[in-house]
């Protein structure tokens, strides 16, 4: 009997998902990406929304669609109201299972700078069916991040600006300490429904003044004591 010629892998594995670290010769190997959703006031209220102040909420982002600061990225498929949203990002770097916020900051590594890129439009036709937000959220190179920060070299989150501009213009700028939801409450919250685990990234919401985007136009941002984020909009791939 002849022998059966064995199937040819068609495909290659890509790399895992990674972020650099300030400091480390490794980098750190992203596992998930939780959003939080309406974490400043003053956002939520630009959305024609309340926030829920009874808990926080989440919605998640493949860890494919990380991507480095500095990057030139196509605009996105599908969408015709691209939208920047700047974020403070935490990375976990313990494990952590229903922790109190006393002690939640043991399981924090340290801290970046983020882009959580958007199709506006999709967002919000599923927002008005009550149907998931995949398409408006969690899609390719809608991740943006900059090099990790150790915690301990960043100091106490609050007191910090947060800023985002687009082609020189300031569109967003507030303080981390109007976050509705501390990244003390918010580590000990996901923690009661996930086992935290290094490689866990928690990009915790934006401030008032998100908007779109167009082929061409340079995104920066900015959070004290933190490396400044920049994304530059390239034209649509041709179908």
């Amino acid at each position: 009997m002849p022998d059966t010629p064995s199937t040819a892998l068609l495909f290659t594995v890509p790399p895992a998902p990674s972020v650099a670290v300030v400091g480390e010769a490794r980098r750190y190997p992203v596992n998930r990406i939780f959003c939080v959703g309406r974490n400043y006031a003053d956002h939520a209220k630009e959305m024609g929304v309340e926030v829920d102040r009874e808990a926080p909420f989440y919605f998640l982002k493949q860890a494919g669609a990380i991507v480095d600061s500095g990057a030139t990225i196509a605009y996105p498929p599908g969408t015709e109201n691209y939208h920047y949203e700047m974020e403070f990002v935490v990375a976990i770097g313990a494990p952590a299972r229903a922790v109190p916020v006393e002690t939640a900051l043991d399981a924090v590594l340290g801290y970046a700078c983020g882009l959580d890129m958007t199709r506006r439009d999709l967002q919000l036709q599923a927002r008005a069916k009550q149907r998931p937000w995949d398409l408006g959220k969690n899609f390719e190179q809608s991740a943006i991040i900059t090099d990790i920060v150790p915690k301990a070299a960043f100091g106490v989150v609050g007191p910090q600006r947060i800023i985002l501009a687009v082609d020189g213009v300031t569109k967003q700028d507030a303080h981390l300490s109007d976050l509705v939801w501390s990244v003390e409450e918010l580590v000990s919250h996901l923690s009661r429904y996930y086992h935290l685990a290094p490689g866990d990234l928690i990009y915790t919401g934006t401030p008032a003044g998100v908007g779109p985007v167009v082929a061409g136009d340079v995104v920066t941002g900015s959070i004290d004591g933190l490396p400044p984020i920049s994304l530059t909009i390239a034209p649509a791939e041709a179908v």
